[in-house]
């Protein structure tokens, strides 16, 4: 299949991020204030593009099909733009039609969505607002029970619409049946949704701390405790509580 020249001209807007020099340059996927450079900044004589706003002039011109296209490329700077082109469909539209047709896309091209960016960068924008607005808490359900990671930490850090909505219970029980889990992203994850949380609503943290904090492994404790009052960070780090 031939690449459209929509796709075309969105990879020859990425490409300076595509470099094979860009991995001793660009640590952290550009993103400003992660790395030596950020966007906007010249590389090679390049201006490095913002893909946020790469995002933004294409999303309305661009197809599912096309969009397809670059969330299965092998590039990770491709598959971020499509996600943000996708968010920008999602967050633009009062049409349910397009919405459903959004959260469908994405769930069906969860494959690509296999990288920690990635995951943070779209899932609640998403699948976290739509399961919220529709109440269909079950599609986040059904990924938190999968066996692959990344469709946990997907279920997961989905609940962060909810905790921005001040609802708490999808992140209690997602994070207390994966806190045994053995990788670190997931317990990053579990901490930084258990610290967004205290933050709409402190006691209901300190209240799920107590309850857990014993078990949790040190990556997760220290991530959700770490906007606390210092003396309770350090009671907690030392399980004196």
């Amino acid at each position: 299949m031939n690449e459209s020249h929509i796709v075309k001209e969105i990879r020859e807007a990425l490409a300076v991020l595509s470099l094979p020099e860009k991995a001793e340059f660009f640590p952290r996927f550009f993103k400003t204030g992660k790395g030596e450079y950020g966007e906007g900044d010249l590389f090679l004589g390049v201006k490095v593009p913002d893909q946020r706003s790469v995002a933004k002039e294409y999303y309305s011109k661009i197809n599912l099909e096309e969009l397809s296209e670059l969330l299965s490329s092998e590039y990770h700077e491709h598959r971020l733009t499509a996600l943000f082109m996708l968010i920008s469909k999602f967050e633009k539209t009062k049409d349910p039609a397009i919405k459903n047709e959004a959260v469908t896309f994405y769930l069906s091209h969860l494959p690509y969505i296999n990288n920690w960016d990635l995951v943070d960068s779209s899932c609640y924008k998403i699948l976290g607002r739509y399961a919220f607005e529709n109440q269909k808490e079950e599609i986040l359900r059904k990924l938190s029970e999968s066996e692959e990671m990344w469709r946990k930490r997907i279920a997961v850090v989905g609940t962060m619409h909810y905790v921005k909505k001040g609802v708490f219970h999808l992140t209690k029980e997602f994070v207390t049946r994966n806190l045994t889990h053995s990788h670190d992203l997931m317990h990053k994850a579990n901490g930084w949704l258990l610290r967004e949380m205290g933050q709409k609503n402190e006691a209901e943290l300190l209240a799920y701390l107590n309850l857990y904090y014993k078990e949790m492994p040190r990556t997760c404790l220290r991530y959700a405790i770490e906007k606390l009052d210092e003396n309770l960070r350090q009671d907690y780090l030392k399980g004196r509580v």
